[in-house]
């Protein structure tokens, strides 16, 4: 019998996903990437991609737009709630073509937790698996816990795939309109998700088919190069509109307060009476709120006032202060901000220093609400400003309604140098400009304090 036809002659309406070209073998569309980033001095940087280019991991990835339940895949996805019996075009199309059999094998999984993974058979469907899997339910306010929960679904699905030997995986989108996920801020989850594990666990899958609708595609196409450049020349213009934020090695959101660090051998306090000592052995334990004793505030405050506060009280001081900003930061909704693509994460320098890039063409300062633009710097900064960094300010195409005050870079790294050093290594001070041409290049090495010049 032919190939792709069932046994009274139609053709079936399965998809065969050989008959579907990879990513790698697309043609680069360079409209998503605007020429006129792409041909600024930021693209001239010599920053390592987090993402390089692959040609081995983008053979595996498929895009398909079309109905994710007609895949001959291994496995397809199947988006759903907490008792599995949620009603989305997704689902419901799965339902329909697998059979009635697939609802009463669900009765027996007793439900799926978000962020989960539990598999059945395909039944009717062309493909043998179908793995459940449950997405959060997005408010602003909660975004780090709906991220957290995202990553789980792609990770689950991912592992779940490995540990029964699918070979290929047909993922449809989990971020459903019912639970109010933005598109492109869950895309981002997925790509990345899905590209640091065939990186490091993915030998064994052939194929992943990202399946989307029409409406989804664009969002999809426009985020793809950045995760998995088809060559040295995309993977160059794609860097700059790499995210800041792109979660831990396993592309897993990075949440530094949750990272609670204890040594093997915290040591035992040899002399209560001595302040410093209790100091230095709190300071073994761990950098958080229940491994401190902190003594009156007031009377900080005012010792403060009177200039008479040390410089480890001063630094505490700093902390709570800090800690504020960053609540401010996180209960707020920074879509907006997030949107204007002003803040890079581009890799590192010869120092093993990250190196952020801020935009200034990109911020129209008449606009937007600036300290809320602030929160957002510093919300994206947190877990970057814990080591060494350099931030690099590109003043090219700055106009009067998005001319960068200097004194809000400066307010930035007062607020988030959490980890000042000693006194004799000198304050933080104004960031000076060095022009060449008609760019302006303002870095600022924290901690130590140098600036450094970089020439185009």
């Amino acid at each position: 019998m032919p190939e792709g036809m069932d046994p009274l002659g139609a053709r079936s309406q399965f998809v065969d996903i050989q008959t579907l070209p990879t990513w790698q073998q697309l043609e680069v569309d360079g409209k998503h990437i605007p020429q006129d980033l792409s041909d600024s001095l930021l693209s001239q940087q010599s920053f390592p991609s987090p993402f390089p280019f692959r040609p081995d991991i983008n053979c595996k990835i498929i895009l398909f737009i079309g109905d994710v339940a007609l895949l001959n895949c291994t496995a397809i996805t199947n988006t759903s709630n907490e008792l599995l019996n949620d009603k989305n075009p997704v689902s419901e199309r799965i339902h329909q073509l697998a059979g009635s059999e697939l609802k009463d094998e669900l009765l027996k999984l007793k439900g799926c937790r978000t962020g989960e993974a539990k598999h059945t058979k395909g039944f009717n469907l062309a493909a043998r698996f179908i793995i459940h899997t449950v997405g959060p339910k997005y408010k602003a306010k909660y975004r780090t816990a709906a991220e957290s929960s995202l990553y789980s679904c792609y990770r689950n699905i991912l592992q779940l795939a490995t540990e029964l030997s699918m070979s290929s995986v047909g993922l449809s989108v989990l971020s459903t309109a019912k639970r109010g996920y933005p598109l492109e801020d869950a895309t981002h989850i997925a790509f990345r998700t899905v590209r640091r594990f065939l990186e490091k666990h993915g030998s064994s899958i052939e194929a992943v088919v990202f399946a989307v609708t029409e409406t989804e595609e664009a969002v999809y196409r426009k985020l793809l190069p950045l995760y998995y450049p088809r060559s040295e020349e995309e993977e160059r213009l794609c860097l700059p509109l790499v995210p800041a934020d792109i979660g831990n090695s396993e592309g897993e959101p990075v949440v530094p307060e949750r990272q609670i660090r204890i040594t093997e051998k915290p040591g035992s306090l040899e002399d209560d009476s001595e302040e410093d000592n209790l100091e230095s052995d709190l300071g073994q334990v761990g950098n958080h709120a229940f491994a401190r004793m902190e003594g009156d505030i007031d009377k900080q405050r005012k010792l403060i006032l009177q200039g008479h506060m040390s410089e480890a009280a001063m630094q505490k001081q700093h902390q709570r202060n800090y800690n504020r900003w960053l609540c401010r930061a996180r209960a707020e909704d920074l879509s907006d901000i997030a949107a204007l693509k002003a803040l890079y994460q581009t890799g590192v320098d010869m120092c093993g220093r990250t190196v952020m890039v801020v935009v200034g063409r990109n911020i129209p300062v008449t606009l937007i609400d600036v300290e809320k633009a602030l929160l957002y710097f510093i919300h994206v900064m947190d877990h970057i400003a814990v080591k060494e960094y350099v931030m690099v300010y590109f003043h090219t195409l700055t106009g009067e309604h998005n001319h960068l005050d200097t004194e809000f870079l400066k307010n930035l790294h007062d607020i988030v140098d959490i980890n000042r050093r000693e006194p004799e290594h000198g304050r933080f001070q104004p960031i000076l400009p060095v022009r060449y041409a008609s760019d302006v290049f303002w870095l600022q090495t924290t901690r130590t304090n140098r600036h450094e010049h970089v020439k185009p």
